[in-house]
């Protein structure tokens, strides 16, 4: 208490002896930064005008490239402030003759871009892309634009000038109060030298808070990741489990279930065949009904096996499987389908996440899309491979979507596992786009 209370006494005196330094200089600075602020305010609107000349000339460019009426936002807002900082800068300059001339200059120029501008818009609006394009292309935007530049440098350096003589009036108000501060700065850091004693055992305190702090969350990043690393190995694997259950389920519908129906269609073969003529016509229609359903039951059979694990990526590749795929959902949708797809070299696992992909994607577009048309695209690159799934139905908006709605997180996490990177794109109205890139695998040298 008695060190606080010597610091307090010193640090009081310090302030009143500063006070009156700053006094004396305080009436010689008044006037001196009066003037520094109004030539701020002046740069500073200087430099907005060039400012907006230059966002109305992104604006518009951006407008002329790409046609989207977004980019006239920031046009028409430049434009708008254009005409009221000139307006402030007129009053501004109003006093001086040679300088209001060259803001007379500048107004001009200005305005002669701005018309620029509007003719490369309104042409662009209108379609006539040779107009606008031979205005884009000749040098009077850059003419209009070094002429503005070299106008607003010279009044932006006159307005420096002026600050420069205001700041060597403020320099020698500030040398008077310096002798001063030289004198006061001893009590002042003998009163910071007390307090920075009280402070030191704060702020070690507060270090080492912050070191445990630091190690703990140091300690649960590492468990996160180790635990996000442990959920997606166990994702993958009980995708893989997954697979290998349906690949099982599958040779069991086809050897056990098949084995049954076609059995049975023997049968009912034979028992046509000895019967004969003796046949009556009711018995004989009931045998063709009969008949049918086995092989409505077979039929089925073979889907089911075809969706749970596709025998034609073994024998026939992953080409002929995407487009039997393609061609099964077209049939049954009424969707017309239309597939570009080249041949790729990729091993069983990565074939199957394409096939799933694809099919995942297709099924999504049966039940939610609403769409007349889907385009299927496999592209064959030197070290990956492409597959896109695009429709013309009613989109979604991507941002508005739960990950896991319409099955995105299992199509993401299966592309994932594989080494790739999967791309949603879609907006209402619009249609959808899903892509994947799979890298091909390392062939290693036998």
């Amino acid at each position: 208490m008695p060190k606080t209370g010597i610091g307090l006494a010193l640090a009081l005196l310090a302030s009143v002896v500063l006070i009156g330094i700053n006094e004396t200089g305080f009436n010689q600075s008044t006037k001196a930064l009066d003037h520094i602020a109004e030539a701020s305010r002046t740069r500073a609107s200087l430099n907005r005008v060039l400012q907006h000349v230059l966002d109305a000339e992104t604006g518009s460019r951006g407008y002329l490239l790409t046609g989207d009426p977004r980019y006239l936002e920031p046009y028409n807002a430049a434009v708008a402030e254009i005409g009221q900082q000139l307006d402030a800068l007129r009053v501004i300059y109003a006093p001086s003759a040679d300088e209001h001339a060259i803001l007379g200059q500048l107004t001009r120029n200005v305005q002669r871009k701005l018309a620029e501008m509007d003719l490369s818009v309104r042409m662009r609006k209108q379609g006539n892309e040779d107009a606008w394009k031979f205005v884009l292309m000749t040098d009077v935007g850059k003419e209009h634009m070094d002429a503005i530049r070299e106008q607003a440098t010279r009044l932006i350096t006159a307005a420096t000038g002026r600050m420069e003589v205001s700041q060597v009036q403020v320099r020698r108000s500030l040398l008077l109060s310096r002798i001063g501060i030289a004198a006061v700065a001893m009590a002042g850091l003998l009163a910071f030298y007390l307090y920075l004693r009280q402070t030191t055992a704060l702020e070690r305190a507060g270090e080492q808070q912050q070191k445990i702090l630091q190690q703990e969350r140091d300690l649960l990043e590492r468990q996160v990741r180790e635990r996000t690393a442990t959920l997606a190995e166990l994702a993958t694997h009980l995708q893989q489990v997954r697979e290998e259950e349906r690949g099982h389920l599958a040779r069991e519908l086809h050897d056990e279930l098949g084995a049954l129906l076609t059995a049975a269609k023997l049968d009912v073969a034979r028992l046509k065949s000895r019967l004969g003529t003796q046949l009556s016509p009711e018995v004989a229609q009931r045998l063709q009904h009969l008949t049918d359903a086995l092989n409505s039951g077979i039929a089925l059979k073979r889907r089911i096996i075809e969706d749970l694990r596709p025998s034609s990526l073994s024998n026939l590749g992953l080409t002929a499987s995407l487009e039997i795929l393609a061609r099964e959902f077209s049939e049954r949708s009424g969707i017309e389908v239309t597939s570009e797809l080249e041949s790729v070299q990729l091993d069983e696992p990565r074939q199957l996440t394409v096939y799933r992909l694809v099919q995942e994607s297709l099924t999504n577009v049966g039940k939610y899309a609403e769409a007349r048309h889907v385009a299927i695209t496999l592209q064959n690159h030197d070290n990956h491979v492409e597959v896109e799934i695009g429709d013309d139905g009613k989109g979604f908006n991507v941002a508005d979507i739960r990950p896991s709605t319409h099955g995105l997180a299992g199509m993401r996490h299966r592309v994932e596992a594989a080494g790739g990177r999967l791309t949603v794109v879609s907006t209402p109205g619009k249609g959808s786009r899903i892509s994947a890139v799979l890298p091909k695998p390392v062939l290693t040298a036998a």
